[in-house]
């Protein structure tokens, strides 16, 4: 790197007592980003220069990485695709900076392969969604975390793959992405105090049941429940247990926008109930980059 030397120089500074220059050599590393980084962690493990100088290197570490995970959401939000599962890992990252994708999407490869094994094209749309819940509920072991409900490990990708527990959003999110990539019509629906999915009946036609519904879904599926299957009238009888009106939106497929949104808010209640003021105002800003 060209400005090696200008990076080494700044950070000799780090532990200078006078807060003018400290600000300024902030300023300077923070306009570097990530590339500072390695650098910092170098000499936050390699020099002794007091608790002063290695709580600045934490702190100023922590406010590049935050900086770059609002860069890549916002360049996220405001690009044509928005792909779930880069959204998901920019949101990962947030907490895991670290964060090799590669592993997460070579655990969502096998996952599809296996699924794909199992298919094939003259199935009906139930017996293709038995399969995937053979494969992501039996073969992989998913289930969703009701006994520590709101922990944020329920929200991020990568811990998800590895503890194979969630909440509805989390086991939602990766069903439908593995679900998309075997050219299945399956995508969330973001219900008040739950999150579910649809299988759109994409043809015009069912052969499952004798016609899709009004919001043209053959019928909904459960990720929280172990993939089970319900219609219109379970969603009637939810919200009308909620007293919340039965708008369209919590019967039709949402945006992934309003996933991420509802990950990020996810696990600001999270941060909420564990009273971490410092992780819920970041959260807040990063769920600010998608309105």
């Amino acid at each position: 790197m060209k400005d090696l030397k200008s990076i080494q120089a700044l950070i000799t500074l780090m532990d200078d007592p006078d807060e003018e220059v400290f600000a300024h050599v902030r300023d300077r590393l923070l306009e570097y980003g990530p590339d500072a980084i390695q650098y910092l962690e170098t000499s936050w493990e390699e020099r002794d220069f007091g608790l002063v100088f290695q709580s600045r290197i934490e702190t100023l570490i922590h406010e590049i990485q935050f900086e770059e995970c609002k860069r890549q959401l916002s360049h996220w939000y405001d690009g044509s695709s928005k792909d779930l599962l880069q959204g998901a890992l920019i949101i990962a990252k947030y907490q895991y900076p670290g964060l090799n994708d590669k592993v997460v999407t070579d655990f969502i490869e096998r996952l599809r392969r296996d699924c794909w094994l199992e298919l094939n094209p003259n199935m009906t749309a139930f017996e293709s969604v038995r399969i995937l819940n053979k494969v992501f509920f039996g073969q992989y072991g998913f289930k969703g975390n009701s006994q520590n409900y709101t922990s944020p490990l329920n929200s991020y990708i990568n811990t998800v793959i590895e503890t194979k527990k969630g909440n509805p959003l989390s086991l939602s999110i990766l069903y439908s992405i593995v679900a998309q990539q075997l050219e299945l019509p399956i995508y969330g629906v973001n219900l008040p105090n739950h999150f579910v999915l649809a299988y759109i009946d994409e043809h015009g036609t069912s052969r499952f049941l004798s016609n899709a519904n009004e919001f043209g879904v053959l019928f909904y599926i459960n990720t929280f429940s172990r993939g089970s299957l319900f219609q219109k009238d379970d969603i009637d009888q939810f919200l009308k247990g909620l007293n919340v009106p039965q708008i369209s939106a919590y019967y039709e497929p949402c945006s992934n926008s309003d996933i991420m949104r509802r990950m990020i808010t996810n696990l600001i209640t999270s941060f909420q109930q564990v009273g971490n003021a410092e992780k819920v105002n970041e959260l807040i800003e990063l769920r600010n980059l998608l309105d």
